[in-house]
């Protein structure tokens, strides 16, 4: 009987250690107003080119550029403010599993709007994080539980303006403190997270390289537990890189946004990661073209980064 029960535990230890691995998806700012959002009026959807693609993993993460609301109104401090309508959320539903709300925009028509657009997502059942209803909330990770692995993603962002930022008592974004950053990574750990992905809104827009406050706090964030580190914010793709063996994709661009004349802003990655207890088995980037309305096309045979465990070094693969 001894043995009949030993051979079971470890048939069972061994199913968890061979887990099959779980696939991420990632992609940048989604912008629901101006173009994307006359698109969405029209009737017609703007994530219907890349429908398969967001599907194809066991989860799939964006940014949400804007609150969604009927509430509020413009802030004057901003030069562009967006605000999309209630009716585009029935098509983040079934696309998004989650949704990152730490970006310069969520707070664009105020705190009434912001909180709006939590209940929004709330009823549709995609869970809001990097930002809530206050400072606890907005810190509190995004746990993602599939295969038996758990995964805890963090979302923070420090390009201005910090007005935008949560409060003991107060609704708004998680703010990027470096000691902030490093403790709710280490807190995640201790909590029982496999792996710890932070999600960032950061870089100046439009420069094609990373600048060295990213570089810095990147290594920083890995130094201190993080696993793979994905960003975005600067409109424009910045590259990946890899540090001591772990993936840091400095920013994913733009995948629905439209109003830039500037080429490169007009394409955007969709990151897919594949993870086990180990960390990065694989990865690869899928190009994203955005028309003249905002919406992305997936590029076919174009090169973009990827790579896969072991490999030190950044290498392209074409996009199929």
């Amino acid at each position: 009987m001894k043995r009949v029960l030993f051979a079971l535990l470890a048939c069972c230890v061994a199913w968890v250690v061979r887990a099959d691995p779980v696939r991420l998806i990632f992609v940048g700012d989604v912008m629901l107003d101006d173009g994307p959002g006359q698109v969405i009026a029209s009737g017609r959807d703007p994530l219907a080119p890349f429908a398969a693609h967001l599907r194809d993993a066991d989860f799939t993460i964006g940014n949400l550029e804007c609150p969604v609301a009927s509430a509020g109104k413009p802030l004057d401090s901003k030069i562009f403010s967006f605000r999309a309508h209630p009716r585009v959320v029935p098509l983040l539903k079934g696309r998004f599993d989650a949704l990152s709300v730490a970006n310069n925009h969520s707070g664009d028509y105020g705190g009434a709007a912001f909180l709006e657009t939590l209940e929004h997502l709330e009823r549709a059942g995609i869970p809001a994080f990097g930002g809530g209803r206050d400072l606890a909330s907005a810190h509190a990770p995004l746990w993602i539980a599939r295969k038996g692995l758990r995964i805890a993603v963090l979302g923070y962002n420090e390009f201005k303006p910090r007005a935008f930022e949560a409060g003991a008592e107060r609704p708004g974004v998680a703010w990027s403190e470096d000691s902030q950053v490093v403790a709710d990574i280490r807190a995640a750990r201790a909590a029982g997270a496999d792996l710890v992905i932070p999600f960032m809104h950061w870089g100046w827009e439009r420069e094609p390289e990373p600048g060295p406050r990213q570089r810095q706090l990147a290594r920083a964030m890995i130094d201190a537990g993080a696993d793979v580190v994905v960003g975005g914010h600067p409109h424009v793709t910045q590259g990946a890189e890899m540090y001591r063996g772990k993936l840091i994709v400095y920013s994913l661009g733009n995948f629905v946004f439209d109003g830039f004349e500037l080429p490169a802003a007009k394409r955007g990655w969709m990151l897919r990661l594949t993870l086990d207890r180990k960390g990065l088995v694989a990865w690869d980037t899928l190009a994203a073209q955005m028309d003249e309305e905002g919406t992305p096309h997936p590029v076919v045979g174009t090169s973009t980064p990827c790579g896969r465990r072991g490999e030190n070094t950044v290498r392209a693969c074409v996009n199929r």
